[in-house]
């Protein structure tokens, strides 16, 4: 079994995930993985799989940050490098 973890968060529903829709893209993730994993000293547990159907978020969750934290420290705006804050 593998444990997935996000920061402090720990869990299945914190795993980080790639999905491709075409072979090149396959191919692109796991060479892009272990180029990285060769440099880290953990297991890059990122699962990669086909893309299977597209559900998009309600319109309140799309560009989330940028809608909700104008003028805050953290702002979702393509381009921003203002650090981002931790919510916990």
């Amino acid at each position: 079994m593998c444990i997935y973890l996000q920061g402090n968060d720990k869990g299945t529903q914190y795993r980080s995930s790639i999905y491709y829709y075409s072979a090149e893209q396959e191919r692109a993730a796991w060479e892009s993985m272990e180029r990285h994993q060769r440099s880290l000293h953990k297991e890059i547990v990122t699962e990669i799989l086909p893309a299977k159907k597209f559900y998009r978020a309600e319109e309140y969750h799309q560009q989330y940050l940028e809608k909700r934290s104008a003028g805050a420290k953290q702002f979702g705006a393509k381009g921003c490098n203002d650090p981002t804050r931790c919510y916990g």
